[in-house]
């Protein structure tokens, strides 16, 4: 997985530019050396409270593997809970202000704050999780989180007894969007009838807000369920319900042990542990990533007990070919229309990494709008 990593960036696709690593440094002097001993401080910055699960948890993982892989070499530390904007702004600063060398801020509300500070502070590096604007001092990296989607549409698919899927959404962002439109062509592609009722939120996490949207799509006849928000409060609606769920972030079989019935993954810790790693030694750069099945940044699995071994076996199967390359969630065998009726995809071709990024539709066989009013 760690190979990989290192490999896609220096393989970036044409919308996020490809990596290549620096020459070797001169030699530090002698005051460099005795400066290296000292730990390289770095901090996180996170949009929620840490959880027993989601979007927080999996970047809370990857700080701890960090720890684990690079020992006193660094120090690392982190703030919860800190709203996007002028709040997370001021978080940024003191952490670059109180000797932190590298931070990451992985939710893309950060990605403007993070700017404006890594203007007032040269000489740190920044890493924006899921923005795409770059400077001389910040990178970016994201996932392909549509990936994991379209396998999760497979099962819940092959689950659902109404042939209606519901979404729970924070805001109709591009990420958020491919996330919803994968889903929905991997339901139908093993369950033409499927249909697929989004709710959204205007907010990423708000556990009372996604529960009672939950229970107003489980009231509209939804029997497996699925969320782009960060707590896991839609698992345990589904779990309360009798209904069936899609886990995101992480694995929420012990919120939902009923309910789940298979998990979208995200694996951060061998990024955050790479970044590092090239920190120290001297060689990091501002960079492009997006990663995805492929690189071990994505991962399928965690399937419920409830989940028949025929389908679990389908679903790794697609995983596998995701990995090879043999299959793109936005390639298309008939043409692929929107939910307006317009083509988005023509017969025989595939959406390109720039196309997908800026993706600013709904799929055929969604039940919504872009509004998020």
């Amino acid at each position: 997985m760690y190979k990989n990593l290192v490999a896609a960036l220096a393989a970036a696709c044409c919308f996020f530019p490809a990596y290549s690593q620096p020459a070797p440094a001169a030699k530090p002097s002698a005051s460099v050396l005795t400066t290296a001993k000292e730990p390289l401080k770095v901090g996180f910055v996170y949009v929620a409270p840490i959880g027993d699960a989601g979007w927080v948890r999996q970047h809370e993982e990857g700080r701890k593997a960090v720890a684990a892989a690079l020992g006193d070499q660094v120090k690392t530390s982190y703030v919860e809970n800190v709203a996007e904007g002028p709040d997370a702004e001021r978080v940024i600063r003191d952490l670059a202000a109180t000797g932190h060398k590298l931070i990451f801020t992985p939710s893309f509300g950060y990605m403007e704050p993070t700017l404006k500070v890594a203007l007032e502070f040269p000489d740190v590096k920044f890493e924006s999780i899921t923005g795409y604007k770059t400077a001389p001092n910040v990178a970016v990296a994201n996932a392909r989180y549509y990936e994991g989607r379209y396998l999760a549409g497979i099962a819940a698919g092959r689950m659902t007894q109404s042939n209606i899927a519901g979404y729970v959404a924070g805001f109709p962002i591009p990420e958020v969007l491919q996330g919803i439109n994968a889903f929905t062509l991997g339901m139908r592609s093993v369950n033409p009838k499927a249909q697929v009722r989004v709710v959204w939120l205007n907010a990423w996490f708000d556990p009372t807000r996604e529960r009672d949207a939950a229970m107003t799509l489980f009231n509209q006849d939804v029997d497996v369920i699925a969320f782009h928000t960060g707590s896991t409060a839609v698992m345990a609606a589904a779990q309360e319900r009798g209904k069936l769920a899609v886990a995101y972030h992480s694995d929420m079989r012990k919120i939902a042990p009923d309910a789940q019935i298979v998990a979208v993954t995200h694996e951060w810790g061998d990024y955050y542990t790479q970044r590092t790693q090239a920190a120290l030694n001297g060689n990091w750069h501002s960079a492009r990533l997006w990663g995805g099945v492929k690189q071990g940044m994505i991962r399928v699995d965690g399937f419920g007990s409830k989940v028949p071994q025929v389908v679990q076996q389908e679903v790794l199967a697609r995983q596998k070919e995701l990995a090879a390359g043999k299959l793109q969630p936005f390639a298309a065998k008939v043409a692929v229309k929107d939910n307006q009726g317009h083509e988005v995809i023509a017969a025989g071709k595939s959406m390109s990494d720039e196309q997908i990024q800026k993706m600013n539709w709904l799929v055929e066989g969604v039940q919504g709008t872009l509004n998020a009013k």
